[in-house]
Order: structure tokens, then sequence, then C-alpha cells
């Protein structure tokens, strides 16, 4: 990567925080208010990505065209809601890899499919909602990945070219908002993946673990 890099841009679920546990709580308190037994985590984690859509489904084998979705749909945001960060935290080095950007003098921001409502308090919850530059979330535009219109957004949002940010995810739909927003794309192969291959989105690099990525960033030249 020979272009200096001025911003990173992150997906939220699956990217710069693992979710997934609070998500299978909501799933498995409206299992248990149905007299079921919980599920594993390892059921419902690989849909983490999906949203309301993949963890019902996991949970439950419902799919949206079933005309108990959209109240279950409801039922499992609002338990979400309640619950955003009992056991919600960020992956191990994300926190160093933050510090890491800041010293650095580099933007970072969040584009991620979830809802603001959600998006908004959960990284406040988790003690960066102050210092991340953007929060995009799935409804800020109207449009959601990959559409690379939530990308377009973020650029705006901090005056950084969209070719001057990396844009790191763990779903393949966020390689293809990124590529298509004209940004640097990094798959992660630590996330959620959604069933995939990260090596076959067509990132630019595919990394392990996220302070894989300090050695990729070109610093930019001093003015």
């Amino acid at each position: 990567m020979t272009q200096p890099t001025k911003a990173v841009l992150f997906d939220l679920d699956g990217t710069f925080a693992d979710t997934a546990p609070d998500l299978s709580y909501a799933v498995n308190q409206m299992r248990i208010a149905r007299g079921l037994l919980p599920v594993a985590d390892a059921v419902t984690r690989p849909y983490t990505s999906s949203g309301a859509r993949g963890l019902l489904g996991a949970g439950f084998g419902i799919t949206p065209d079933h005309a108990d979705y959209p109240a279950m749909r409801d039922e499992f945001l609002n338990l979400y809601e309640a619950n955003l960060c009992r056991e919600t935290r960020l992956f191990d080095g994300m926190a160093e890899l933050i510090d890491a950007l800041e010293s650095r003098g580099l933007t970072w921001g969040i584009v991620t499919n979830k809802a603001e409502r959600f998006a908004l308090p959960l990284m406040k919850l988790l003690g960066y909602g102050a210092r991340a530059a953007c929060v995009i979330g799935g409804d800020t535009t109207g449009k959601m990945k990959p559409h690379p219109e939530p990308l377009y957004a973020a650029a705006r949002a901090i005056h950084i070219d969209p070719a001057a940010c990396l844009y790191v995810g763990d779903d393949e739909r966020d390689i293809n908002a990124g590529r298509a927003a004209g940004m640097k794309t990094i798959a992660v192969r630590y996330g959620y993946l959604n069933g995939s291959d990260p090596a076959a989105w067509g990132a630019d690099v595919v990394i392990e673990v996220p302070l894989d990525l300090l050695p990729l960033l070109t610093p930019a030249r001093p003015v």
C-alpha cells in the first residue's frame, strides 16, 4: 500500500468488538420465555453479522417471510437494546491498535449496518464513543452495506478522501462496500465471517489479528 493512509474505518460487529455473546443472550431469553432450552454460543455466533434475520434463523429456524417474524424481530431487538454491553468486549489487540492509530495522528471511525439506536450507545458503553471520529449506522444514510453510501458518508464526516481511507471488515459485504467506495480494504480472519473464506472476497489484505494492521499503514508525509 503506497498511498498514505489518513483514516481507518472499522465495521463494528465481528471486527471492532465481539458482540456475539449479547446478541446470543437476547435469542436465548426469547427461547427461555417459550419454554425452550438455550442454544450454545457456537450455534448463533456464525450468524452474528446477519443481525436479527440470521440470529432468529439460528435460534428458531424462522425466516423473514414467516407470519411471526416481525413481532419476534421487535422482541429480539428490544431485548438486545436492554442488554447491549453485558459481555461485549473489544477483540484482543483492538484497544492497542486504536491507541497506536491515535498516537500516529490517524483518524478512525465506525461504519456498521447496526442501527444507530444500538451502535451509538454501544460505542459509548465500550468507552470509545467520544474517540471515534464518526459512527455511521445502517440507518444513517438510508443505505446499508454492501452499498458504498455509508462509507462515503463516513469520508464526508471526517473530511478525508475515500482513497486515503482503509475499511476493515469481517464480512464479504464490507469488502464489496469498501471497494465500491474506492477505499483500500482489509478482511479480518478473526471475525464472524458468515461461513465464508475471507481470502475469496477480493480484499487488498487479509489479517489474522487486529495488530496485524499496523505494518500495513503508510504514514502520511509531514506537511
